[in-house]
């Protein structure tokens, strides 16, 4: 004879349906059950930099009163950094299976904080109480799902809003867009500091694991979507050969895009910067940039590493918003004087460009004074 049915708590945060749950408890009677409460889809798919730096909303978000759930979906990319968040409870990748899986879902507050067609198009037809971000209209263009993300969907379309007259960061802008209280929250990135022993065992293989000196990271690539936002090599090169000279050791970060570059950065700098290779995995890299006292980075994914590892940073900046970066008051940045900044432009062909007009002295300048607030003693 079969045994009388089973009752199931569907809103246990430990259910998972096709399986026992992680307890491999039955519902009657456990007294681990932890009820989802408030429930939120966040759709944040990338850049990885963007992903990032939109980490702070998670404390905000689950720091009140009652339980609260929360569905992330995240390009790929990015997964290996959110992974096994303690904040988020169920991580998703961009798919079919994800958009039918969240479509017969129900949320409470649903956050739809990119403005691709995939995060946009999901963020208006999944059901949910309430719609923060941006999504869809009825002729497919974009929208604000809600009076507090306009004046960001305004920064979209106008370069003159953008570029000259905001001077709020993405996360002051993000947090308003999300409808939270921006009040200077980290990113939290709590894989950003997992890979530091295998940072230090990279720095070990190029014979940088030790010294008196402090370690200076050089982040010398910037990606390849936007012209100019990576400094020159003659640049890196001059910079290494001074800060070499006062007795700081020079890493040399990258990925494979990297590589011929920080070769000839080597070659020039005549040997006062160290390369540490090109092929360490995304929280192996987080690791390395966290094990450096000082990064000197243009706006790339290397910078957003060093301020989620609470790493003093300097940024240079040539065709993207300086305003926009928030430094937490760890760094300074370094501004191209040249007039046509910013622009965004995917392709430059000006010579000399932004990047060319950044002096190694103002960087230098720059270096020294972040060294002298934050010294490794202090840091760690």
């Amino acid at each position: 004879m079969p045994s009388s049915e089973l009752s199931w708590k569907t809103d246990c945060r430990h259910f998972r349906g096709e399986r026992p749950c992680v307890h491999r408890r039955e519902c009657e009677g456990c007294e681990l059950y932890s009820p989802m409460g408030k429930r939120i889809l966040v759709l944040k798919i990338g850049a990885l930099g963007d992903v990032l730096r939109t980490t702070p909303i998670l404390p905000a978000l689950t720091g009140g009163e009652g339980p609260v759930h929360v569905t992330w979906v995240v390009g790929e990319p990015a997964a290996e950094l959110l992974s096994d968040h303690p904040r988020i409870d169920r991580l998703l990748i961009p798919s079919v299976e994800t958009s039918e899986r969240l479509g017969v879902e129900r949320f409470d507050l649903v956050l739809s904080l990119d403005k691709d067609a995939y995060s946009t198009s999901l963020a208006t037809r999944v059901e949910a109480e309430e719609r923060r971000g941006f999504g869809r209209d009825r002729h497919g263009s974009l929208v604000p799902l809600h009076p507090a993300a306009r004046h960001a969907y305004d920064l979209g379309l106008s370069d003159r809003l953008k570029f000259h007259v905001n001077e709020r960061t993405y996360q002051d802008l993000i947090f308003e867009v999300a409808g939270l209280d921006w009040r200077g929250q980290e990113y939290d990135v709590p894989a950003a500091s997992s890979g530091r022993e295998a940072g230090k065992a990279a720095l070990a293989a190029v014979g940088l694991a030790t010294g008196t000196g402090p370690l200076v990271g050089l982040n010398t690539g910037a990606g390849g979507i936007f012209a100019n936002k990576a400094w020159t090599i003659d640049g890196y090169a001059a910079l290494a050969r001074r800060l070499a000279a006062e007795g700081a050791r020079v890493a040399l970060l990258g990925g494979p895009a990297e590589r011929d570059r920080n070769a000839r950065i080597v070659s020039r700098s005549e040997g006062a910067a160290v390369d540490t290779g090109g092929d360490h995995d995304l929280i192996d890299f987080a690791g390395l940039v966290g094990c450096c006292d000082l990064v000197v980075t243009g706006d790339t994914l290397g910078m957003h590493l060093a301020i989620a590892g609470r790493v003093p940073v300097v940024v240079l900046f040539g065709s993207t918003c300086a305003q926009e970066i928030e430094l937490y008051g760890r760094g300074e940045k370094v501004v191209t004087p040249i007039e046509c900044h910013p622009c965004y432009r995917r392709e430059c062909d000006l010579s000399p460009s932004c990047q060319d007009l950044i002096d190694v002295d103002e960087v230098h300048a720059a270096v020294r004074r972040v060294m002298e607030r934050f010294s490794s003693r202090e840091r760690r």
